[in-house]
């Protein structure tokens, strides 16, 4: 019964048509990130009413999430892609010892963080950029997060093993429980029991942790082929563990650096006051939220690359390119589109301050001009790490999220003070996208034109 649902899963990855097929796959990716975003946006508004300081907090500690989710996705990402490729090649023991590998591994990364968290406390709340006035919300904040540190970076884990099976819908019950759970939580805790930030942290903690035990669930009732063992983990040895590692690189280098650049962002905003820290932290949650549907659109994509390159269907993977490139780049035309149009009254639902109003505004209008441009980039990166071509798929993460951004965050903060901080971005993000072109060519160039043969063929 098994190896008839195995046999009907390796069907429908290789040969459903590839638009439905991403689509499919995406429509999970995308519901998820929403109710993620949404939450985001939620617990930003809520917070917001607590003044600007507060508001201020939930972009430092979004930065230091940030950190946490980037070993998670390391963990993830890098194991699934790889049992990706081995349940493409029928090889369920290999995809079984790698999917363990990442689950307990990020596990163990999750609890180191959590104990260091909680000893340099004071230093990190201010190394991620806080104020005098925002730090100590920051603290209480951060405090409840290093809880739920073990269980975020599994989760991650979790859910991108089911995704690269292709069973991201398993994943996004789990993800979603957890964010509506969040968002009830946070009015209740944080003003009907006057728990103020802190309501917020305890809210994040406990979805959180109900979320993982939603997703290993998935697991112990066998909704997945690959198989969750403590044993496999511990034999696996450091050859899996270092591949899973390099593999999943580029994931912890865009996180990481995502991370860091927030960081850099809160110092560089920090000498305009709270009401520049809270503006541009406000429109980075916008803005993520408006691409997450292209953005999910690419994480429908990758299992279908790395299944399909796993199992020798190079015409597969160069359609579902195409198709994604072309799909998310009508998405965020429409949704920047919005954000231009509405921009100041999306910065006011959030924090009804003239002073954030007129940061977030412009820094919003510029930021959704450049993204037009990105789904290219976004595509070829996803396509390359879900191959195993790690080279390429690290830099162009760190192309994006630190290598260009960085220097020209303090070179235009320089010379134009808040102005240039709001443009840093936008500008990196316009410079990625003819840099990526190349790998793209390269990689359907090395690629095989001729598919290989299917096992199940006669």
């Amino acid at each position: 019964m098994q190896q008839t649902k195995q046999s009907a899963q390796y069907k429908k990855m290789t040969e459903s048509p590839i638009p439905s097929l991403i689509i499919r796959l995406s429509i999970p990716s995308i519901i998820s990130m929403l109710i993620n975003n949404i939450y985001n946006l939620v617990d930003t508004a809520f917070v917001g009413r607590l003044g600007t300081s507060a508001s201020g907090a939930v972009g430092v500690v979004f930065g230091f999430m940030a950190i946490i989710q980037a070993f998670g996705f390391m963990f993830g990402q890098g194991s699934g892609s790889i049992l990706s490729r081995a349940l493409g090649m029928q090889d369920e023991e290999t995809a079984s010892v790698n999917g363990s590998a990442g689950f307990f591994g990020a596990m163990l990364v999750g609890l180191i963080l959590t104990a260091v968290g909680f000893i340099w406390l004071d230093q990190i709340v201010m190394m991620l950029g806080s104020t005098e006035t925002i730090a100590p919300y920051a603290k209480t904040y951060v405090a409840y997060i290093l809880v739920a540190a073990p269980f975020m970076t599994s989760s991650l884990a979790l859910n991108n093993i089911l995704r690269y099976e292709g069973k991201a819908v398993f994943g996004m019950i789990g993800l979603m429980s957890g964010a509506i759970i969040n968002m009830i939580g946070d009015p209740i805790l944080m003003f009907g029991l006057n728990m103020g930030i802190a309501g917020a942290g305890l809210s994040t903690c406990i979805s959180q942790i109900i979320s993982w035990f939603i997703l290993l669930s998935m697991f112990l009732r066998r909704r997945s082929a690959v198989r969750l063992s403590l044993s496999k983990a511990a034999r696996a040895g450091h050859f899996v563990y270092t591949n899973i590692c390099l593999t999943g690189f580029p994931s912890l280098l865009r996180q990481g650096l995502n991370s860091l650049t927030t960081v850099l962002l809160n110092l560089q905003c920090a000498p305009y006051g709270d009401a520049a820290v809270a503006g541009m932290s406000i429109v980075a949650r916008v803005v993520f939220f408006a691409f997450s549907i292209s953005l999910g659109i690419g994480q429908g994509f990758q299992p279908v690359a790395a299944f399909n390159y796993g199992a020798g269907k190079y015409s597969r993977v160069r359609k579902g390119f195409w198709f994604t490139a072309a799909a998310a780049e009508v998405v965020i035309i429409i949704a920047c589109g919005l954000l231009l149009i509405f921009s100041d009254g999306v910065i006011a639902i959030f924090r009804d301050d003239p002073e954030v109003i007129a940061v977030g505004t412009r820094a919003l209008r510029l930021q959704a001009l450049a993204y037009i441009l990105f789904p290219l980039s976004m595509a070829t990166e996803m396509m390359l790490q879900s191959t195993g071509k790690r080279f390429g798929a690290s830099f162009l993460s760190a192309l994006r999220s630190g290598l260009l951004f960085i220097p020209l965050l303090y070179i235009l903060s320089y010379f134009r003070g808040l102005a240039g901080i709001q443009e840093a971005q936008p500008l990196s993000i316009l410079l990625t996208t003819p840099l990526a072109v190349p790998f793209m060519i390269s990689f359907f160039r090395e690629m095989p034109k001729e598919d290989a043969k299917s096992p199940y063929e006669a």
